[in-house]
C-alpha cells in the first residue's frame, strides 16, 4: 500500500477490515472455481440456446404410394412453414408396413388418408410443429381443390374470414422474456445472500472460536469490524452477480431474444441499485447471526431464520402476482426482488421504485443501528449460544 492508502486505512479502520475479506476470498480456489463454474454453466447455457435456434428437426414420413403426392407436398412446404423442420419420405408398401416401420422405428410418422382428411400415426408421439405446418398445408390444398371444383377461389372463400389481433399489455413474446429474466435476477440475489452470507457469518464465527476477535477488537473498535466485514462482502457480491449478468446480456445479444435487451434496461439498472441496499440490509443480520454463535455447530440455529426469510423471498418473486406482488414491493425485504421484477414486467410507475428504494434505505439504517448494537454485545460472549433477548440484554 502507498502513504496515502496507509493513512486512509488508519484513519479508517474499516477500509483494512474489508481489503482482509476480499483479498482473502480472491485468493480461495474454492471462491474462485465456484465463480468460474457458474459462467461456465451461463455461457453453456446460452450456447444452447444459440444452437437449438439454428438446428433443423428432421422428421421422416412413411406413407403409400396412393399418398405419395400428400407427403411430397408436406416434404416440398414444410421448411417453408417452419424453417426449423425438415421432412424426409419414405415409401412404404402398405399402412400395414408404415405401422412396422414406426415400430421398428425407420420412420417417426406414417401418414394416411382417411374418409374426411388425413392422420398422422406417431409411435409414441407425434411432433407438434408437424402437426400444426401439415394442419395448415394440407388445409390450404384441400381448400383450393374444393374451391377449384365450386368454381371459385379459396380467397373468395376466406373473404370475412380473417382474424386480427390486438395486445392490450405489449408483444406476450417480449413480457415472457422480461419475466424469465426477473425470475433469474431474484435467484441471483437469493444465490449471493445465501452464499456470502455464510461466508460472512462463517468468519465472524471463525474469529470468536479462535479468540482472535478478542486481539482484533483491542485494535479496531466493534462497530468497525462490523462495517468493513459487510462492506468487503457486499463488494464481493456485487462483483460476481455483476460479472454473472454482464456474461448473461453479452451472451443473450447473440440469441433472438438480442431486440428485447433495450426494453430491461431500466429494469436491469434498477436490480443493480436494489440488489446493493438489499445485500447491505440482510448483511447486517448475517453478521448478527456470526456474533450470536460461539461455535460453527451454533450457526445452522443461529442462521435458520435469516435462511428461510431468504427462501420467502425467492419464492415471493414466483407465487405472488397482483395486489400481494404490488404491496410486497414496498415491503423490505421482498422489495428487493419483487419491485425490479415488476419494472422489467411494465407494471410498475415511475416513481415506484424510488418510493420503494427510500423505504428500504430507512429500513437498513434502522436495521444498521439494531444490528450494531447486537454484534458488539454479543461478539466477546464466548460461552455459548447467545440469543437475541441475552445480546440487546448485555452491558457494553
Amino acid at each position: 500500500m502507498n502513504d496515502q492508502t496507509e493513512t486512509r486505512a488508519a484513519e479508517r479502520p474499516w477500509l483494512l477490515v474489508a481489503r482482509r475479506e476480499v483479498v482473502t476470498r480472491l485468493t480461495d480456489k474454492s471462491f474462485l472455481i465456484g465463480t468460474l463454474i457458474t459462467l461456465v454453466l451461463v455461457v453453456g447455457f446460452i450456447g444452447w440456446t444459440i444452437w437449438s435456434e439454428d438446428r433443423t428437426e428432421r422428421v421422416t414420413v412413411a406413407a403409400t404410394a396412393a399418398d405419395a403426392a400428400t407427403a411430397q407436398l408436406l416434404e416440398r412446404e414444410v421448411p417453408e412453414v417452419d424453417d426449423g423442420l425438415e421432412v424426409e419420405l419414405v415409401e412404404v408398401a402398405s399402412d400395414a408396413a408404415g405401422v412396422a416401420a414406426l415400430e421398428d422405428e425407420d420412420a417417426d410418422v406414417l401418414l394416411r388418408a382417411t374418409d374426411d382428411g388425413w392422420t398422422l400415426v406417431g409411435r409414441k408421439e407425434v411432433p407438434g410443429d408437424l402437426t400444426a405446418a401439415a394442419e395448415s398445408i394440407i388445409g390450404d390444398a384441400a381448400l383450393t381443390a374444393n374451391a377449384e371444383r365450386a368454381g371459385t377461389s379459396p380467397a373468395e372463400l376466406r373473404q370475412g374470414g380473417a382474424v386480427d389481433t390486438v395486445l392490450l399489455e405489449g408483444d406476450a413474446e417480449r413480457q415472457d422474456f422480461a419475466q424469465g429474466m426477473g425470475f433469474l435476477l431474484a435467484f441471483l440475489f437469493y444465490f449471493a445472500a445465501l452464499g456470502f452470507g455464510y461466508t460472512l457469518s462463517g468468519s465472524v464465527v471463525e474469529e470468536k472460536a479462535n479468540r482472535i476477535v478478542e486481539i482484533i477488537t483491542t485494535k479496531i473498535p466493534v462497530r468497525q469490524l462490523l462495517i468493513g466485514k459487510i462492506a468487503g462482502n457486499t463488494l464481493l457480491a456485487l462483483g460476481q452477480t455483476a460479472l454473472i449478468v454482464a456474461v448473461g446480456l453479452v451472451g443473450i445479444s447473440f440469441t433472438e431474444y438480442s431486440s428485447f435487451l433495450s426494453g430491461i434496461s431500466a429494469g436491469i439498472g434498477w436490480f443493480a441499485v436494489f440488489f446493493l441496499v438489499g445485500f447491505l440490509f440482510v448483511a447486517c443480520w448475517w453478521a448478527v447471526a456470526g456474533a450470536l454463535a460461539s461455535r460453527a455447530e451454533d450457526l445452522q440455529t443461529t442462521a435458520a431464520p435469516l435462511t428461510f426469510v431468504m427462501m420467502g423471498v425467492f419464492f415471493g418473486a414466483f407465487l405472488f402476482e397482483g395486489t400481494v406482488q404490488t404491496v410486497a414491493s414496498y415491503v423490505p425485504p421482498f422489495s428487493i426482488v419483487l419491485m425490479p421484477i415488476r419494472v422489467l414486467n411494465g407494471d410498475a410507475a415511475v416513481g415506484e421504485p424510488v418510493a420503494a428504494i427510500a423505504i428500504l434505505l430507512a429500513a437498513m439504517a434502522a436495521t444498521v443501528v439494531l444490528a450494531e448494537r447486537i454484534y458488539r454485545r454479543a461478539l466477546l460472549q464466548t460461552q455459548g449460544r447467545v440469543t437475541l433477548k441475552q445480546a440487546w440484554a448485555a452491558a457494553d
